[in-house]
């Protein structure tokens, strides 16, 4: 990623983070449908994930196939966003204990290679960190994330269908009750007899 463009979407996604932050609180006194229903459509949001790929922090290519028997819970994030930042604890946490169930935490940061392995050896990411460039903030858009605001999670099934979209800081309640109902889902398909 060319300097200017990081410099670009950095100060985009601080001045939108801030807007972001101060609308979330908010939300918490209004209609959530009803905020959403006032915001700008984006141009087609995608009900299942798509293919990606972007490098890691060691600079190997990792492809979105990798994960395609799991529950993701893909995180758009970066080293510079303080909300990004305090949620990663709690991944850390909800990873080592739904691994086993077939989750799998999955960052795409919008940020510097070196930033991004820094950060994740400081605090001990235990899930891949991806480092996305501006087709990562087209993939967020086509997601969901009207604003291109940070951080931003969705959670796909194993099939690809996407069952959470949050814009902002998600906390533990948010997050943790959805997991638990796409990995029963999960079970319940697996579970299922087939049809001859």
């Amino acid at each position: 990623m060319k300097p200017r463009q990081f410099i670009a979407i950095a100060v985009s996604g601080l001045l939108i983070g801030a807007g972001v932050g101060a609308g979330l609180k908010y939300l918490d006194r209004v209609n959530e449908k009803e905020i959403a229903s006032k915001l700008p459509a984006p141009k087609r949001e995608l009900s299942h994930l798509p293919a990606f790929n972007y490098i890691d922090t060691t600079g190997e290519i990792r492809h979105s196939t990798e994960w395609t028997d799991n529950i993701i819970v893909l995180n758009f994030w970066a080293t510079w966003c303080p909300p990004c930042r305090k949620e990663m604890p709690l991944f850390v946490e909800l990873q080592e204990k739904y691994e086993k169930e077939n989750v799998k935490f999955v960052g795409i940061a919008i940020d510097e290679e070196e930033a991004v392995k820094q950060f994740g050896e400081t605090y001990g990411l235990n899930y891949p960190s991806l480092v996305g460039d501006i087709t990562a903030t087209t993939l967020s858009l086509d997601l969901g994330n009207r604003y291109q605001a940070l951080p931003f999670t969705v959670i796909a099934e194993p099939d690809g269908k996407i069952v959470l979209r949050h814009m902002g800081e998600i906390t533990r309640e948010q997050l943790e009750p959805k997991i638990k109902a796409a990995i029963e889902n999960n079970r319940r398909t697996l579970d299922m007899p087939k049809r001859i």
